[in-house]
């Protein structure tokens, strides 16, 4: 069971069950894979509401090794879940790890780049 004090949700990929979880590493991880200097610019980077393919399956794989399995980002890219199986998991994360409101990860600022390509 996830600890959602330490930011961690679990999420079914693929069939399988992770626990997800964008630690330190993980953090320092996307923040190399986004050219960001700091947390902040890469909360920042994410409130933009535009993520390409690419970046869910990094913050996926950072939030899925972060949460104690070994995978790499190419096995996170061949799973065969549907696009909003996978968006939704990274919504929630970020919302986990920015703390995000419970009505969604970018309810505040109104940029939701999941919402458009979940429907």
């Amino acid at each position: 069971m996830p600890n959602r004090y330490r930011g961690e949700i679990s999420a079914e990929l693929g069939g399988r069950s992770f626990t997800l979880c964008l630690t330190l590493g993980a953090l320092a991880e996307l923040e190399s894979a986004f050219g960001a200097d700091d947390l902040n610019a890469l909360a920042a980077r994410f409130e933009t509401g535009r993520l390409s393919a690419g970046d869910a399956i990094r913050i996926l794989g950072a939030g899925i090794r972060g949460g104690g399995t070994a995978m790499r980002d190419e096995e996170i890219a061949a799973l065969p879940d549907s696009l909003p199986a996978h968006l939704d998991a990274v919504a929630r994360l970020l919302a986990a790890t920015f703390g995000a409101s419970e009505g969604g990860a970018y309810e505040e600022t109104g940029a939701d780049p999941f919402k458009a390509a979940a429907r």
